[in-house]
């Protein structure tokens, strides 16, 4: 089986061509993906400002799992 990977730059032309391709009785499977670009050097820092979300609150990996997993505890 061969894949093929195709980069367009109009959603809804993406999506005609998905449409498209599914009508084709010789192609298997169609899947999209929402492209992102790579992270710039200041993205990292807006990630970091969310870390003061936790800030006061002492959650550790046994009480997340207890929450998550009560009947294992």
């Amino acid at each position: 089986m061969e894949q093929i990977i195709i980069q367009v730059n109009s959603k809804s032309k993406a999506q005609a061509l998905v449409d498209f391709l599914k009508t084709l009785e010789f192609v298997e499977t169609v899947s999209q993906a929402d492209w992102l670009p790579p992270a710039t050097p200041g993205q990292e820092a807006e990630f970091l400002a969310l870390a003061g979300l936790w800030a006061g609150r002492e959650v550790t990996q046994a009480d997340l799992r207890h929450r998550a997993w009560p009947e294992r505890a």
